[in-house]
């Protein structure tokens, strides 16, 4: 079985949730396709499965690395294989699960993602030219460059910036990481959507809510740690306004209300990965109750990857 159901959308959807209850009746695994979860110890400020989760349905590629490992999509994606070819081998269904589209579409569409090692002080000499003249004069440089790679990146996003411009550098366009070739899977994409401004307003409680379950004190931890706060790991939304206010930079309410902001600001950002008018994802509104939809979609998807398989060994047959 070659096929694979992969469920994305922006943040605060419901795909976690979604991906167990399918895994549970379908009797399917899980591999994430969350750009954070992969890291050990951020738990609580990636909404990562509950140890209890992961003990009940197989998860793979979480808390594979540590927030200081080199880990890019060339890696991501090895691993993304070799998961999903073992879980096909097994004959279980494998449930892709994320809403990093980078992770998503490379899987999906085959991409040619040739690994190019991090250089780390040609990656500072960048931060450090960012500081002094600002993030927009090296997006300006990528557009010079690469505009078909400046397009894919928010302009604000400088850590996307500066790795393109670090791949560029080797004399491969970073645009052309993203050449694609036959899709490697059957694929079925199930999208999750909602009302905009419901989905801020449920992910602004959720925010609330992983604060109260120790946000802050996972942050301090990691701190504590002696993890660099520069590192990919940690850029990401919201340690980086809870390590602000824990030096004092900024009051706990002025971070928190950042830590939203910004969120509001990624989920604009997710649907330019996964629009809504992209005829490939079935999309789901989660106002409404879709679990029978989804099930019956997810099956028929099955039955007729076993349909195929069927005439494949038939049609073998009669050539012998």
């Amino acid at each position: 079985m070659d096929s694979l159901v992969a469920i994305v959308g922006p943040t605060g959807t419901g795909k976690s949730r979604l991906a167990l209850e399918l895994a549970r009746f379908f009797n399917a695994e899980i591999v994430s396709a969350d750009s954070r979860q992969i890291y050990r110890y951020l738990d609580i400020g990636t909404a990562k499965p509950t140890p209890q989760e992961l003990s009940l349905i197989p998860h793979h590629l979480v808390n594979i690395a540590y927030p200081d490992d080199d880990f890019d999509l060339a890696r991501y994606q090895r691993l993304a294989r070799t998961a999903i070819n073992d879980i096909q081998e097994r004959n279980r269904l494998p449930l892709l699960v994320g809403g990093s589209g980078l992770y998503v579409w490379a899987l999906l569409e085959g991409w040619e993602v040739p690994s190019v090692p991090p250089d780390h002080e040609f990656r500072d000499s960048l931060a450090k030219k960012a500081a002094e003249v600002g993030e927009y004069e090296l997006y300006r440089e990528l557009e010079q460059i690469d505009p078909a790679a400046a397009q894919r990146i928010d302009p604000r996003n400088l850590r996307r910036t500066i790795r393109a411009l670090e791949v560029n550098r080797t004399g491969t366009l970073f645009s052309r990481l993203q050449q694609k070739k036959a899709p490697p899977f059957r694929s079925l994409v199930i999208g999750l959507t909602m009302d905009r401004q419901e989905l801020y307003r449920r992910l602004d409680a959720r925010i609330d809510d992983m604060i109260a379950q120790g946000w802050v004190e996972e942050t301090e931890k990691l701190l504590d740690m002696d993890y660099d706060l520069n590192r990919p790991a940690l850029s990401g939304i919201g340690y980086q306004q809870i390590a602000r206010f824990l030096k004092g930079e900024l009051t706990l309410a002025a971070a928190i209300q950042q830590i939203k902001f910004q969120t509001h600001r990624f989920v604009r950002h997710q649907y330019n990965w996964f629009r809504l008018t992209d005829t490939r994802i079935k999309w789901f509104d989660m106002q409404r109750k879709i679990g029978p939809e989804v099930t019956g979609l997810v099956a028929d998807f099955i039955d007729g990857a076993k349909h195929g398989e069927r005439n494949l060994k038939e049609g073998e047959g009669k050539e012998t």
